[in-house]
């Protein structure tokens, strides 16, 4: 599984899942683009990175067209085309649906889901004639519910149709879409989630009972999936998702 000769942009890439996927594919050759609000995170990771390959740093919000559009281009420039986009930027937004506010509702479906949209949008023009992948992070919150996290749970969903639709839609170009389910990822959000539990000890054993693994998964578990299906050894795998949570779902969690 490599990414040889191949560029990638990676949003939300400043820590956690996204950081570990842009590590990942630096690792497999690929020059990759390290996009985030945190400007910051952003620019740590690809110093830290460029230790092991070329990467480049953008700050922006995927939730703007005119950030995205931007960062596109300056990825063209700088490395001269775009091969692969993973889309994994996200916020959470807990809370009942009944007690949201339009704009808490409007913001986490920008991030979440319309920020995948405007980058595929954007990108999409870019891989015709060459091809590409597009990786979508999506949850296994798209097929699971919990109480407090509806409008998460609808945008992970919602990014499960985005895919299908997407992979549909540009085949033909030799564009393929696939998203990733993850489940409980051991990132600094699950440490910051953890803090605040009544019983964060216990809260996390029973984390870990859901899983028949034995374990939460690390970024790593997320960016070997996510280097699979970018590489040429996913090339007959369109318009699906994988599942990437230690059996946690099967076993009915």
């Amino acid at each position: 599984m490599r990414l040889d000769h191949k560029v990638a942009i990676v949003t939300g890439a400043a820590m956690g899942i996204g950081a570990g996927i842009a590590e990942r594919f630096v690792q497999a050759g690929a020059a990759v683009v390290v996009f985030d609000i945190n400007a910051d995170g952003a620019r740590q990771v690809a110093e830290r990175l460029s230790q092991q390959g070329r990467t480049l740093a953008i700050h922006g919000d995927v939730a703007s067209e005119e950030d995205v559009q931007g960062a596109i281009d300056q990825t063209v420039q700088e490395f001269g085309g775009v091969d692969v986009l993973v889309n994994n930027a996200g916020i959470e937004g807990p809370g009942l649906l009944a007690d949201y506010s339009s704009a808490d509702w409007d913001r986490i479906q920008a991030v979440n889901l319309k920020g995948y949209f405007l980058f595929a949008k954007h990108v999409i023009p870019r891989m015709r004639g060459r091809g590409g992948s597009i990786v979508n992070i999506s949850s296994v919150h798209a097929f699971v519910s919990y109480v407090g996290n509806g409008a998460y749970d609808a945008t992970k969903a919602g990014i499960i149709g985005l895919t299908r639709a997407l992979a549909l839609e540009n085949g033909a170009e030799g564009i393929r879409v696939n998203a990733i389910c993850p489940g409980y990822i051991r990132t600094p959000m699950t440490d910051d989630w953890l803090s605040i539990q009544p019983d964060p000890e216990a809260t996390l054993k029973q984390v870990l009972s859901f899983h028949p693994l034995g374990r939460m998964g690390t970024p790593r578990d997320v960016a070997d999936a996510a280097l699979f299906l970018s590489s040429e050894a996913a090339a007959f795998i369109s318009g699906t998702f994988l599942v990437v949570d230690g059996a946690m779902t099967a076993a009915g969690h």
